[in-house]
């Protein structure tokens, strides 16, 4: 691959220098991985172009993959960046009732720093501190707030929205981590031209929600609905909303135009199939089915070859349907003549 021998020198030389800044080897690790050769790590970590640089904190590879300039400058300022502490100290609680509550916002309240439950703490901000904001209250500072002993809350985007606290072991950080991520990720996500590659490098279909950008009602309608009926699916799709204005392509592909939206639809990176009826939203069950229909291959199958024999009302003729359903508009490592909608549409904005 030439672009990872033109990177490999810039790769080492980057190493070098972080080498001499943290010396101690437990900080940072520079490391190399001929995908030709272990392939089943490649395949481990879905890794599909070349050269990727990913990031990993405690054996754990982080959702956001490098993408900055491929320079020994950029590289080494980006693990500082990563070296930086995550977490703001709090000099006064008043500090707290001034947060930003367009975020979501992690504050820990610790007696002491050197402690096992901060350094739990400490490890997994580490991890999410893209997803949160994170802020630690230490000794005098954070007594008021002790009273049952060291905790961790969670104050959630909104000037009235309940505080949450983590009622299990300050110390488990697999517990703490699940809670924080719960907190900070939220169910269903927007998807933007920023992170719209790196969403489908998850390698998760996507259910999507396509809407007017103050339509805010369908969006609290689809998190209800996806909360209520999707829950136990989390990990097998992506739920996801997307503007219809700035995604105007990908509703192309289904015949759709934002006068349509809100509209629903699963694009699985092979083709994108269309919820019937937004209006069926709330209809017990019909969600899960449109989801649970994707994995069993029905839509795929009902795209190809018309409706299922058992789905016809007796006497009814099965409806003969195109042999090419929409493609997926979202996958970046598609064919060229379909690369990824919304780099191009981004380009044209």
């Amino acid at each position: 691959c030439r672009f990872s021998q033109m990177l490999h020198p810039i790769f080492e030389e980057a190493s070098n220098v972080i080498k001499e800044e943290y010396p101690d080897k437990n900080q940072v690790v520079f490391a190399r991985v001929d995908c030709d050769q272990h392939s089943d790590i490649a395949q481990r970590y879905r890794i599909s172009k070349y050269p990727t640089l990913k990031l990993f904190r405690n054996g754990m590879m982080m959702k956001r993959e490098y993408r900055g300039q491929r320079s020994v400058t950029a590289i080494a300022d980006y693990i500082r960046q990563q070296k930086s502490n995550p977490i703001r100290d709090v000099q006064d609680l008043e500090e707290i009732n001034s947060l930003d509550r367009s975020r979501r916002n992690i504050v820990g309240y610790f007696e002491q720093k050197d402690s096992d439950n901060y350094r739990t703490f400490e490890r997994v901000a580490n991890i999410l501190h893209d997803d949160c904001v994170f802020l630690s209250a230490f000794g005098a500072v954070s007594k008021a707030e002790r009273f049952s002993g060291d905790n961790v809350i969670y104050k959630p985007p909104g000037e009235n929205a309940p505080d949450m606290v983590y009622l299990g072991s300050l110390t488990n950080f697999d517990l703490i981590y699940a809670w924080t991520q719960d907190k900070c990720v939220p169910l269903v996500r927007e998807i933007t031209f920023e992170n719209g590659e790196e969403l489908t490098e998850e390698g998760l279909p996507f259910l999507i929600l396509f809407h007017m950008k103050d339509d805010l009602e369908s969006l609290e309608k689809f998190q209800q609905e996806v909360a209520r009926q999707l829950i136990s699916e989390k990990g097998t799709i992506n739920f996801l909303h997307a503007d219809c204005d700035k995604f105007r392509h990908p509703l192309l592909h289904i015949q759709k135009t934002p006068a349509d939206c809100p509209v629903i639809a699963i694009d699985s990176f092979r083709h994108m199939y269309v919820f019937p009826d937004f209006g069926d939203l709330s209809v017990p069950g019909k969600l899960k089915q449109f989801v649970l229909d994707l994995h069993s291959g029905k839509l795929h199958r009902e795209f190809h070859h018309g409706p299922d024999p058992t789905d016809v009302a007796p006497g009814q003729p099965i409806q003969d349907v195109a042999s090419s359903p929409p493609e997926s508009s979202f996958q970046k490592l598609a064919p060229s003549e379909h690369r990824y909608t919304l780099l191009r549409e981004k380009d044209e904005l």
